[in-house]
């Protein structure tokens, strides 16, 4: 398959890229609003051209355990879920975290808490940057907010996961799990052969138990200086990933007096309260993280010392602001503005608030 121009949703997008970036298999379990990332996987039928696994599993659980035993013998796999479904998984990423073993998430988030609504949101930020499960881990986490990077952030991932060994969540929501846009898709990507996986994987499982090279996974250790010793060994990765992997989209911040920081679908209606703004004389830029974790603490430190504040606008209760407050810490006012529930901020709800918040107007 060559590079071609399409239009469909971001969760076809994403099974498109899937395929095409060479993965070995997908598990999933549907959900709304991600449902069209397995329709879309079963339609293309992969296991008959790619040799790509395609499984409905039998719940959340399963899924992601079998993401867990995918990954452990060094293959490109990954799952799709929406929040609830996202949450049954947090005890298996864990252990995923734990074995230092790649992989790739969806979470196309939906309004919460509990099975809630259908509608997007952004309320599960907390869950995916935090760690969400057990034990002290980080996953990477990108944050999309096009159709377009649906379809690019795929091969990414996989790219970052097998660097550092560590899992990679894309964080979505139904806004651009499915709306419709203009895509152009990446060619297709040979599936590594054993031999290859074999070389960039050498920690892999062989399945050979007391045969040669075993490589028995496990995450449980009794001793506690051992389990010390493997916590302080993953902190100095996300230390170095820190260092190393901040991305951030930035939009009309040069001259900018304020900037809002927003991530996602959020992104670009702040873009349009940006254009609001700047028609009526006031000078303000936007900050689109892309990456959640690691999180742009130096981009937003730099970016305090010119500004006089900040609007973070989320669609939650607010979440991503705590960051931003932590990073500015006190220098400038940093104030925020949400909606909850699968509501959806317009432009123009954004920049009046930002007047009555910022400008006190």
């Amino acid at each position: 398959m060559k590079e071609e121009a399409r239009l469909m949703k971001g969760n076809e997008a994403f099974a498109h890229a899937a395929i095409r970036c060479g993965a070995d298999g997908y598990f999933g379990y549907p959900i709304t609003p991600q449902s069209e990332v397995m329709e879309t996987l079963q339609i293309l039928k992969p296991w008959e051209t790619t040799g790509m696994v395609v499984l409905q599993a039998e719940s959340e659980v399963s899924a992601i355990n079998m993401v867990y035993a995918g990954a452990s013998c060094g293959k490109m796999v990954l799952t799709s879920s929406s929040s609830p479904g996202v949450s049954l998984k947090q005890e298996g990423i864990s252990y995923i975290a734990a074995g230092e073993l790649p992989c790739l998430i969806l979470n196309c988030m939906r309004g919460g808490p509990g099975l809630g609504t259908i509608q997007p949101s952004q309320a599960d930020y907390f869950q995916s940057v935090k760690g969400g499960g057990h034990g002290d881990y980080h996953m990477i986490v990108l944050a999309p907010c096009s159709v377009q990077e649906m379809a690019d952030f795929p091969s990414l991932a996989f790219e970052l996961a097998f660097k550092y060994r560590n899992p990679v969540l894309m964080l979505t929501d139904g806004v651009v799990g499915q709306m419709m846009e203009k895509v152009v898709l990446p060619e297709q990507k040979p599936r590594r052969t054993m031999e290859e996986v074999v070389k960039q994987c050498p920690w892999a499982t062989t399945g050979r138990m007391g045969r040669g090279n075993s490589n028995v996974m496990t995450t449980l250790e009794l001793v506690p200086e051992k389990m010390e010793d493997r916590n302080t060994l993953l902190q100095k990765k996300y230390k170095l990933i820190e260092e190393n992997e901040v991305r951030v989209e930035e939009y009309h911040l040069d001259d900018a007096e304020y900037a809002m920081v927003a991530f996602g679908s959020t992104a670009r209606i702040c873009k349009s309260a940006c254009e609001i703004l700047r028609a009526e004389g006031i000078k303000v830029g936007v900050l689109r993280p892309i990456t959640l974790f690691p999180f742009p603490k130096k981009q937003i430190s730099d970016l305090a010392k010119k500004v006089k504040g900040f609007l973070t606008v989320e669609m939650s209760a607010g979440q991503m602001v705590e960051d931003v407050r932590l990073v500015v810490n006190g220098a400038k006012p940093v104030e925020f503005y949400g909606r909850q529930g699968g509501m959806i901020p317009t432009a123009e709800e954004i920049a009046e608030s930002f007047k009555a918040q910022l400008l006190k107007k």
